[in-house]
């Protein structure tokens, strides 16, 4: 940063940031700041008010997270039905938590929050679980050519070999969808057949798309499907065909299996699916105008309310 600006930092415009720490702390320095900003972005046309039935003016109640209606005293509270109801961990540490999330193309682990914030590891990892469940998505409509491969996820084989694992093996399969320049879908399966994977691509993939695979006998079927089916052979050491390839999806996945490797070390089958979808978000996301941090907290919604 500029020596003119030392004691009042801000963003150089040859970075490549979006949204700095510096700026974080200036938007979100207290839990005030941050309730404040929860009630704009769940409450856009203001809080309703089911006893006045209508939108009504709102008060912050000093002692408590909650807004007070200024007619009949409803208190409504914001962080009811979020990924915040029933923790005691300043709502401040749970923005910065997201923030450090969000921060990283890797993924930042549990035990690195933990050092950031100052909880305790079980509340880091609590919180890491929680943002993750803002991050799924998903699309049916994506179109155009499509990339489609599986690969498998866990540790090394004992017999030192590659490829897909036999019977036994405790690696878990997991298959994505990639559009070139686009989006990515990355989902848990419990196995890499045929039957497995031809309804994932009707699925998300709109008819007549070119879709790319690689031999794998199962997307054989593709064409009969509806699809344009193209494939390049891995087996014969050709990864390349002209426009014929999978290495935009072999990429995410390399992306993630680094991440995992480096960064978790472990990731257990119960919430792989949290990860990829982790890592898909931030793919999906990279380009956004008002950052990854953007991304993420404009996905904090309240839950429906539960009908008996």
């Amino acid at each position: 940063m500029s020596k003119s600006y030392r004691n009042k930092p801000r963003r150089s415009k040859a970075s490549e940031s979006r949204y700095t720490f510096y700026e974080f702390d200036r938007d979100f320095p207290d839990d005030t700041a941050c309730l404040d900003w929860l009630v704009g972005h769940l409450y856009p046309d203001g809080i309703h008010c089911p006893t006045c039935e209508k939108a009504t003016k709102h008060h912050r109640v000093k002692t408590r997270t909650a807004y007070a209606c200024q007619f009949c005293g409803h208190h409504e509270y914001p962080m009811k039905g979020t990924i915040f109801e029933d923790s005691a961990t300043s709502l401040r540490l749970w923005f910065h938590a997201i923030y450090l999330m969000a921060q990283t193309r890797g993924g930042i682990s549990a035990k690195q929050i933990e050092r950031e914030l100052g909880v305790t590891y079980k509340t880091a990892w609590r919180m890491a679980n929680k943002v993750r469940t803002l991050l799924s998505e998903s699309f049916d409509d994506m179109g155009g050519k499509v990339e489609a491969d599986e690969t498998y996820v866990g540790g090394k084989r004992r017999d030192g070999r590659t490829g897909r694992p036999g019977p036994g093996s405790s690696k878990i399969a997991v298959f994505g969808m990639v559009e070139r320049k686009g989006r990515v879908i990355a989902k848990k399966v419990p196995d890499a057949k045929g039957k497995t994977l031809i309804p994932l691509v009707t699925q998300h993939v709109l008819p007549r798309s070119i879709v790319y695979t690689d031999e794998w006998k199962p997307y054989r079927a593709l064409g009969r499907s509806g699809y344009f089916h193209d494939r390049v052979h891995h087996a014969s050491k050709v990864y390349v065909s002209g426009d014929v390839h999978t290495n935009t999806i072999e990429g995410f996945w390399s992306l993630v299996k680094r991440g995992i490797g480096g960064v978790y070390h472990v990731v257990s089958a119960k919430h792989l699916q949290g990860y990829l979808d982790e890592y898909s978000f931030r793919y999906n996301h990279r380009s956004d105008d008002w950052g990854m941090f953007a991304a993420f907290i404009s996905r904090i919604q309240k839950a429906a309310p539960r009908t008996s």
